[in-house]
């Protein structure tokens, strides 16, 4: 495997490619035909230097992946919006009497922010709740840490497979499927077509639900060695250890993605197993979706002949 520095994401009915500062966005219409989007996007790592440095970067990578994923989103959905009859509500009008151009930007900032708020009480004050019932039981502060970080990996399994009962989400999990086999196709020197496309992999190293999952493994060790006595200061401390965690967690992400040594490997097999449940084997139509967004964004041709003698005639599997 040879690292090319594409990345992307699974949107409504489409991919998104991004190539260092270039995105693109692919969506299958509703009458068939892929519309793609081309754009730019500068990262807070890349606009203010000290924010790019190592155990820093991290937590403000992923704040750029959520940007540039609401903006994604955003595109893909005005595809699929319904045609709405009558009047707008009185809400409606009254937000676009007051915010205007801007009504939407506020949104998704909206979003975000209740995004991010339910993830906290969902997987970090949720599971210390359920452990500290445990409590009584168990007086081992090392092992309460255990136990709540096992709690926390279960809910978020459960989460997944729950949501990946829904059908939108199942089609969603189809082209995060078609995403990384389309970079697995690229990084084992093979050429991006449909068939070496589908005899791809999809599962990939730097996917973000490999990190959510090195997020919740590395959580436990800190919540081991961090100990705090009392429930609010210990919900305080999961809190404030956040970014640290997120930072160290995107280091060893941004190494696995280049690394293919064998600690490396092992200690990403979580992850990857993790990708069982978040990707699913796509359709040629949506391979096709996937294709359009990476070439639209970076030149795969160029690479391969750049790469031709590192790839030592390895093909995906």
């Amino acid at each position: 495997m040879k690292y090319s520095g594409i990345g992307g994401q699974a949107v409504i009915e489409g991919i998104m490619m991004k190539n260092k500062q270039a995105y693109a966005t692919a969506v299958r219409r509703p009458d068939g035909e892929i519309e793609v989007k081309k754009d730019t996007y500068v990262s807070l790592t890349e606009k203010v230097r000290f924010l790019s440095l190592p155990f820093i970067r991290g937590v403000f990578s992923f704040a750029d992946s959520m940007i540039l994923g609401m903006r994604t989103l955003t595109f893909s959905a005005s595809f699929f919006e319904d045609d709405e009859d009558g009047e707008p509500s009185r809400l409606e009008k009254w937000l676009d009497d007051r915010l205007g151009e801007n009504l939407e930007k506020v949104l998704m900032s909206a979003v975000m922010v209740f995004s991010v708020i339910a993830a906290i009480i969902i997987f970090m004050v949720l599971p210390l709740g359920i452990s500290s019932l445990l409590r009584p039981a168990v007086q081992s502060d090392t092992v309460m840490a255990f136990l709540e970080g096992i709690i926390r990996l279960a809910i978020f399994i459960i989460y997944i497979k729950v949501i990946s009962n829904m059908e939108d989400i199942r089609r969603t999990f189809m082209y995060h499927g078609a995403e990384h086999k389309c970079i697995n196709c690229i990084e084992h020197g093979m050429e991006l077509n449909v068939d070496n496309v589908r005899a791809s992999s999809k599962q990939h190293k730097r996917c973000g639900t490999s990190f959510l999952i090195i997020v919740m493994m590395i959580s436990i060790v800190f919540f081991m060695v961090v100990r705090v006595e009392g429930f609010v200061p210990r919900i305080f401390s999961r809190i404030v250890l956040i970014p640290v965690i997120a930072g160290v967690s995107y280091e060893f992400l941004r190494l696995a993605g280049r690394s293919d040594s064998a600690i490396v490997n092992l200690l990403s097999k979580p992850g990857l197993w993790m990708q069982n449940m978040t990707t699913k084997e796509p359709d040629d139509s949506m391979i096709e979706v996937a294709i359009a967004a990476v070439e639209a964004v970076f030149d795969w041709r160029a690479y391969l002949k750049d790469n031709s003698s590192g790839f030592g005639g390895e093909t995906a599997t």
